[in-house]
């Protein structure tokens, strides 16, 4: 088996789609049985403060994530509005819209969000956002 290095994987990496990197993530959550969510500080877990006490309290959430649930009756406006955005390829926006409830963008600030979810909204889709 020929070695392969960490950066042999990272450039690997660099040339997939988000839609293929999702998967990805996913099947290795899978095979490993683990998550890819990251680890918690134990400031942020409840009752894990100094000596049993109260935790500190949490900041105020600054990253969200966008979430197309329906593509509504204009599929094919939500698709382009979903290409503008993310820069996918027609082949790749068109799955993430027909496997909705999908995550459209992940960790952008809050002006952003405003004007993700206008456009997708004004293309016909249902959004949320978390």
């Amino acid at each position: 088996m020929a070695n392969i290095t960490k950066e042999d994987v990272i450039s690997f990496i660099e040339t997939m789609t988000v839609l293929e990197l999702s998967e990805l993530v996913k099947e290795l959550e899978e095979k490993f049985g683990v998550s890819a969510m990251s680890a918690m500080p134990m400031a942020a877990i409840p009752g894990a403060g100094e000596a049993g006490g109260p935790a500190k309290e949490e900041e105020k959430q600054t990253e969200f994530a966008v979430i197309l649930t329906a593509a509504g009756d204009k599929r094919v406006q939500v698709i382009k509005a979903v290409r503008e955005i993310t820069g996918l390829g027609l082949r790749d926006a068109k799955a993430l819209v027909d496997e909705a409830p999908k995550s459209v963008k992940e960790n952008i600030p809050e002006e952003d969000v405003k004007s993700i979810k206008t456009k997708l909204e004004d293309a016909g889709a249902t959004v949320e956002v978390k």
